[in-house]
């Protein structure tokens, strides 16, 4: 798809007196009733077809939504939004970043919206000059690599893993707490986090890990029985939390379930059954609108159910915002990747899903944690960590 959209890309650009100062800028010529008008292309990369993809469609069509209202405005310098499914895999991510830097051109990228992958490619962005803003990587490590062109608009798992335990403590008083996590950049780095928040608070903590993709959780679930538990936290994705989740239940263990931003999809009612899900925890550094919400998010829900033909989900605000970002430094005249980079060093704007700067290191200055329940089948928001209440 991104070859055939460079081959349009290009026609145009041959048949436009700017075809030089276009390759030389980093830009695409065209042109209509307007006059000349030049083009970027912004990548997107995640999960777009694989089992977790239900994280990363909502910040997909977040990002596309907001592209396509800046495009309706007849700018002068468009953007095109071009995607990369790397199904979250690390070396599929490698792979796609070489295209999109050598052969598509383009000069910023949204995401990785997965950790590993962020790992796996910040260097080739960096060495590239690419900016790249990810709706939803959290793990902590990938702002101390010293990168100067990453940056992300949610908070990582360094503030995820205390908001979950600290809520946990507060909510259940728990003398003992069991973490798991397979072995994922992510789900290792959230289920350390977690750990250690219990650890400080004197919860007594017991630990297991598993291959990403596992089915079979016998082996957990004995662990797990025997240790006996007030709360059992996981630090991964649905797809596994659901089949975990419903293991556990199955085995007669009746602890509290709790995980994070990887698990907030309705896939992981469907994966453990209603009854097994009921009374889970998440937590998320997103703010998931909900239907009775006003204003801003109002109006952005109205609009993403319109564009995507479905209610707003995980990190579709957070989507918007990493493209509002781009687009607010192409509008300010920045075409190019290292000007893009220079102008997000002084961003600072209300988003939809919470005010967008960064630190120097590119981590974002606001860093949130909200809870979500389980509660009759459907994920249901308790509010801002420090102050939700939990249900039952």
């Amino acid at each position: 798809m991104s070859g055939a959209r460079l081959g349009r890309v290009l026609a145009l650009a041959a048949a436009s007196s700017l075809v030089l100062a276009a390759c030389a800028g980093g830009t695409s010529g065209g042109g209509d009733a307007g006059g000349d008008v030049t083009s970027v292309k912004i990548g997107f990369m995640g999960d777009l077809t694989g089992e977790n993809s239900a994280i990363v469609i909502p910040p997909r069509n977040g990002a596309k939504m907001a592209i396509d209202e800046y495009n309706a405005k007849s700018p002068k310098v468009k953007i095109e939004l071009v995607e990369y499914d790397s199904q979250g895999k690390p070396d599929q991510a490698t792979s796609l970043i070489t295209q999109a830097v050598a052969q598509d051109k383009i000069v910023g990228l949204i995401g990785p919206a997965f950790s590993g992958e962020s790992k796996a490619i910040g260097g080739q962005l960096e060495e590239n000059k690419i900016p790249s803003i990810s709706p939803s990587a959290t793990n902590p490590g990938l702002a101390t690599n010293g990168w100067t062109y990453w940056h992300r608009v949610v908070a990582n798992d360094g503030d995820q893993g205390p908001g979950i335990a600290e809520f946990l403590v507060a909510a259940k008083s728990p003398k003992k707490a069991f973490v798991l996590s397979d072995d994922q950049e992510y789900s290792v780095g959230l289920a350390d986090a977690v750990a250690k928040s219990f650890e400080g608070a004197g919860v007594t903590v017991e630990r297991d890990k598993f291959a990403k993709g596992a089915s079979d959780f016998s082996s957990t679930v004995t662990k797990v029985s025997a240790s006996n538990p007030d709360v059992i936290v996981f630090g991964g994705y649905y797809a596994e939390a659901g089949r975990l989740l419903k293991q556990l239940r199955d085995g007669n263990v009746k602890a509290t379930f709790a995980s994070g931003d990887g698990s907030l999809d309705q896939q992981l009612v469907s994966g453990a059954g209603a009854a097994a899900a009921e009374g889970a925890v998440l937590a998320c550094p997103c703010n998931i609108p909900s239907a009775d919400v006003t204003g801003a998010l109002k109006t952005f829900s109205d609009n993403y159910k319109k564009s995507a033909g479905a209610d707003p989900a995980i990190y579709a605000t957070e989507g918007y915002d990493a493209a509002t970002a781009f687009i607010k430094a192409v509008e300010a005249g920045n075409t190019t990747s290292e000007k893009i980079n220079e102008y997000l060093k002084t961003i600072n704007f209300e988003g939809v899903s919470k005010p967008i700067k960064f630190k120097a290191n590119g981590e974002p200055e606001n860093n949130d944690i909200f809870v979500y329940q389980v509660k009759g089948g459907v994920l249901k928001l308790l509010g801002p960590a420090e102050s939700a209440k939990l249900e039952g």
